[in-house]
């Protein structure tokens, strides 16, 4: 997005230093991403990184509302994903924004969906941590991966205080389903070597009374104090072959970090709360009295889809009207994104996540890292972006 520096970098870039970065990448945690990780990275001016901070800002303001969760509550669709013990505040949220340009042709963020669950925030600052290393030349020392300018140790040690805080970080695990085959595999064992915690599937809970326990290495039962939760509901109820103990309705004597209710509330009904210039149009489908004529100009989305299946892009009334279940999706207004990064052919779109975390001793929801996804089909992910280069996973770069 800054001329000077992208002119710099791509003129600096070879296959080598970007298969030796790849490589690297793989041999940190012994494992290979399974992801597509971009060639660039992506320089973020000064403007849109004020911009991403003032839209995080606006959404943070109805997030923390007083009411915010009775103006929720009708995320739960049924009482098979309500979670005893719920805080007060979502661990995590993640804010997707697509980049575009308004009709003056300034670079402008548009909102494309919010999540309150955790995401690759480990995986994020070693890509970061791999970028400079490999194209140190090419990325200018006075910008940062984050925007409040705190160092890579500083980011690691904020997530560290939040996930693990004053307990034996031995009590603390990650939770998922069958961690090693999920696509995020390499965010747990990064996860697991900076904050020394167990990775484990769910089927791997012991369940006594009120007390979830695991064994470790030598076989002994040790009691879990805290779950980093990444496991999504979705998943979850797709996998009836998986034997387990625990169920998440189960009144347990554990701390969640990141409490699975807010994923409900922020990542499925938050959307139509929010209004302003960083947000586009967006409606639950059940509350339309007139379903727009412009079609053309929304896209249809399912509140509960897992891996964003059932999105529509090219939105008909036909579509509309053969929902019969029309509280269970989402009308909005589509987000069109800019070609703005230069690569070695067609130039890139990009999505921004502004990755946040609450901070338990300050008691604000602040930016700590960022990703970047970068695409060249009509929307992010493989299946738009097949033979493709400089596309996938990435991080931002911001300018101080």
């Amino acid at each position: 997005m800054i001329d000077k520096n992208r002119s710099l970098y791509n003129e600096q870039f070879t296959e080598e230093k970007y298969q030796n970065f790849l490589q690297e990448i793989t041999n940190e945690f012994k494992c290979v991403p399974k992801f597509r990780v971009s060639e660039t990275p992506v320089f973020i001016p000064k403007d849109l990184k004020v911009k991403l901070i003032d839209a995080c800002t606006e959404i943070m303001a109805v997030i923390n509302q007083p009411n915010f969760k009775e103006l929720t509550n009708g995320a739960f669709f049924d009482k098979n994903t309500i979670v005893p013990n719920e805080d007060d505040n979502a661990k995590f949220l993640q804010l997707d924004f697509g980049i575009c340009k308004d009709e003056n042709g300034n670079l402008v963020p548009k909102l494309i969906e919010l999540q309150g669950f955790p995401s690759i925030y480990f995986f994020q600052e070693l890509l970061g941590r791999k970028y400079r290393k490999h194209f140190k030349n090419a990325i200018p020392e006075n910008y940062s991966q984050f925007v409040n300018g705190i160092t890579n140790q500083e980011n690691l040690e904020l997530l560290r205080q939040e996930i693990v805080g004053d307990t034996n970080a031995k009590q603390v695990i990650l939770l998922e389903i069958e961690p090693e085959k999920q696509a995020t595999a390499i965010d747990f064992y990064a996860t697991a070597a900076k904050l020394d915690i167990k990775v484990l599937c769910i089927s791997k809970l012991i369940k006594k009374g009120k007390a979830l326990f695991y064994l470790d290495d030598e076989g002994k039962e040790i009691k879990i104090l805290k779950i980093y939760n990444r496991i999504i509901f979705d998943e979850l109820f797709q996998r009836d072959d998986l034997k387990r103990e625990f169920n998440f309705l189960d009144e347990v004597d554990i701390e969640w970090i990141g409490h699975p209710n807010w994923f409900y509330r922020i990542s499925k009904y938050t959307m139509p709360l929010l209004k302003g210039e960083f947000v586009p149009k967006s409606y639950y489908l059940n509350a339309l009295k007139t379903i727009p004529e412009d079609l053309e100009n929304y896209v249809l989305k399912p509140l509960y889809s897992f891996a964003g299946a059932g999105v529509q892009i090219h939105v008909t009334r036909k579509m509309i009207d053969e929902i019969t279940n029309t509280s269970n999706y989402l009308l909005q207004e589509k987000v069109v994104y800019a070609p703005i990064i230069k690569t070695m052919d067609e130039p890139a779109k990009c999505e921004i996540r502004m990755m946040m975390l609450h901070n338990s001793k300050t008691n604000k929801t602040e930016i700590v890292n960022n990703l970047i996804r970068l695409t060249k089909g009509e929307m992010v992910g493989v299946k738009y972006n097949k033979d493709k280069t400089w596309v996938g996973a990435s991080t931002g770069f911001y300018e101080n």
